[in-house]
């Protein structure tokens, strides 16, 4: 059985359900604040992973896990160490861990330090363990759905800084992988698009999917950080801001672990957009 937590996420959601069309046993977890459309067959619990008695109880019965963390659980909550004896102890032998690129590329900033103390734990455990570390997410503009349902127009800061940036689907299908088959313990991938794009470039992308114009205007590092600090906590924001607006070499690269793990290319944030588009009409 395979517990995959963050169920109701943009990775989560879709790794739950390809794990299902797959034919898995799988049990999605989250703590229940967004509705929960599973499909056929899967079962739900509710937890929080920062409480580990609920934690115990979401992975009882499962030998696989996907593991993610969010919101609080990025800056706060119980030590790594004992959020991995806790899932051992309840059954689990194979970890698949949402990591961030922002872990190894920043890895002194206070936004990846627990990120990056879970891969250290990881490493240390007797888990059969795989890190999965995304750079930006192609689903981050979302954040423009309503902009452009109401003004068809885009926001966003650093309109000519591009960077490789992954569809979910992907980040999903490599964790799927990684927990169905065997030969991935102790592999650290790192998942990105198949190209840089900049925002600007994003904004087109859209409007092209959409048949309309969609004039681009550049907001100012604060503008942006006020935006972001509605939904994320200030350090994640701040370190958020630092790779859209200074990206070191290896946050620019493209990363080959998706060709490389899946036998395809990445999803490029165009073919993400034709996808999508239905949320921003």
């Amino acid at each position: 059985m395979i517990v995959v937590t963050g169920a109701t996420g943009n990775v989560g959601s879709t790794l739950v359900r390809s794990l299902a069309e797959a034919g898995e046993k799988v049990v999605a977890v989250s703590r229940g604040e967004k509705p929960v459309d599973l499909p056929a067959g899967v079962e739900h619990r509710r937890a929080d992973i920062g409480d580990l008695g609920e934690l115990a109880a979401a992975v009882a019965g499962a030998d696989k896990m996907f593991l993610l963390i969010t919101g609080p659980q990025l800056v706060s909550g119980p030590a790594p160490e004992q959020v991995l004896e806790t899932v051992a102890a309840a059954g689990v032998r194979r970890l698949v861990f949402l990591s961030s690129q922002g872990a190894v590329t920043r890895p002194g900033g206070d936004g990846y330090a627990r990120t990056l103390a879970f891969e250290k734990a990881l490493a240390a455990s007797d888990l059969e363990w795989t890190a999965v570390r995304p750079g930006g997410f192609a689903t981050n503009t979302f954040a423009w759905i309503e902009p452009v349902r109401t003004q068809r127009t885009v926001f966003a800061p650093f309109g000519d800084i591009g960077l490789p940036v992954v569809d979910p689907a992907d980040i999903a299908a490599v964790a799927a992988v990684a927990l169905r088959e065997d030969g991935h313990d102790g592999q650290v991938y790192t998942v990105t698009g198949p190209e840089a794009v900049t925002p600007r470039q994003q904004a087109e992308a859209l409007a092209a999917a959409l048949g309309e114009p969609l004039p681009f205007v550049e907001l100012t590092r604060e503008q942006a950080r006020g935006n972001m600090l509605r939904f994320m906590p200030e350090s994640v924001a701040d370190h958020t801001l630092e790779i859209l607006g200074t990206p070191t070499v290896a946050e620019q690269e493209v990363s080959p672990d998706v060709q490389r793990v899946l036998g395809r290319p990445a999803t490029s944030y165009a073919e993400w957009a034709q996808r999508n588009i239905p949320a921003y009409r």
